[in-house]
């Protein structure tokens, strides 16, 4: 019996990297070794700028589900998932590009140890960079060391992410980010969480655990099921062979108010709701000092963007203590249904 294989890309405004994402869902190899069958689902976040309309038209040969708003990143492939039956699905970023035997990697991990809920995969950032001068240079990325880069066409290919972990203090990461590609490569190892960005979820594991959860809107929210998942018994695994380059954060943009709020409110939010007590008192007083200091730099540069900074961080917080309740009694839920304890999950956690 053959393997069904739904491939997921979300779309909001962006038709043009949705494209090139499926042209290269539509060039996969390896797939006929192993049996499986690929069904591509474009899923168009409500963009109403005819983003749909032209998909459509683009990929006729794939389905195209218009959701008619803009749900968020878990809304969209929820949709997808919903929209055809499969055994597994594969998730892909509507700004990367997947390499010809990126779904095979996946389906080979995962059919190597069926106790596995996900499979994260080996996503490189598009293009290359080298390491800043120094603090003048802007635009450039912060490593988990400290380390900072910039665009060169001479430098190196980075790491984006091989998995997703979560640190002591609540902040969730990419594993192994910034870190060169050409480096010490890493085995097909365990990883605490799945990134959303390209990876395999199960059927079983998502009949056990549930979808994503559409109120993070985006951010945590692959984190946020990948603990549920281990709490039902399921583990996360990596792929290295599975590679993806991923123009990062193209979407949306890490600088923007968009993804500090979301960011910031919902790492409280996931802390919560699945860390140990511990984490989730640091990731609220990480939260808090730092919109204290955001608050305390307004009133000294009474600058617009200080000021602004300032709300933000205000906006963010406030959001995550008034839904503080309700990620507590969620918690409680998830505690009673889980079969695995959170200590076991915690043994995972990153330090920083």
């Amino acid at each position: 019996m053959s393997i069904r294989v739904s491939a997921v890309v979300v779309n909001w405004r962006q038709p043009d990297l949705t494209s090139a994402a499926v042209a290269s869902l539509e060039a996969q190899t390896g797939l006929d070794e192993l049996g499986a069958e690929l069904a591509i689902v474009i899923v168009d976040n409500g963009s109403a700028d005819g983003s749909a309309e032209l998909l459509r038209q683009r990929h006729p040969d794939h389905l195209v589900v218009d959701t008619g708003r803009n749900g968020g990143f878990g809304a969209g492939v929820n949709a997808g998932i919903a929209a055809r039956p499969a055994d597994a699905v594969v998730l892909l970023n509507n700004d990367a590009v997947a390499e010809p035997g990126f779904v095979a990697a996946l389906l080979t991990r995962w059919q190597g140890d069926r106790r596995l809920g996900a499979v994260t995969a080996r996503i490189l950032l598009a293009g290359r960079y080298r390491r800043a001068d120094g603090a003048a240079e802007a635009g450039a990325l912060t490593g988990h060391d400290g380390s900072r880069w910039v665009r060169d066409d001479r430098g190196l290919e980075l790491v984006n992410s091989t998995g997703n972990e979560m640190t002591r203090s609540g902040n969730g990461r990419d594993r192994d980010w910034l870190m060169p590609a050409d480096g010490p490569a890493r085995g097909d190892d365990e990883v605490l969480g799945f990134s959303g960005g390209a990876a395999l979820l199960t059927r079983a594991a998502l009949d056990a655990a549930g979808l994503f959860d559409e109120a993070l809107f985006m951010y945590y929210e692959d984190t946020e099921l990948s603990w549920r998942m281990r709490r039902a018994g399921f583990t996360v695994g990596y792929a290295s062979g599975a590679v993806v380059r991923h123009a990062h954060a193209a979407s949306s943009g890490t600088s923007s108010g968009l993804f500090r709020f979301w960011n910031e409110r919902n790492r409280v939010l996931v802390a919560a709701r699945v860390a140990p007590a511990g984490v989730v008192v640091s990731a609220l007083a990480r939260t808090g000092a730092a919109t204290a200091r955001a608050v305390l730099a307004a009133a000294a540069r009474r600058e617009a963007g200080s000021r602004r900074r300032a709300r933000e961080r205000l906006d963010s917080l406030g959001a995550a203590l008034r839904l503080l309740r309700a990620a507590l009694a969620r918690r409680r839920r998830l505690d009673r249904a889980a079969t695995v304890p959170r200590r076991e999950v915690a043994a995972l956690l990153a330090d920083g």
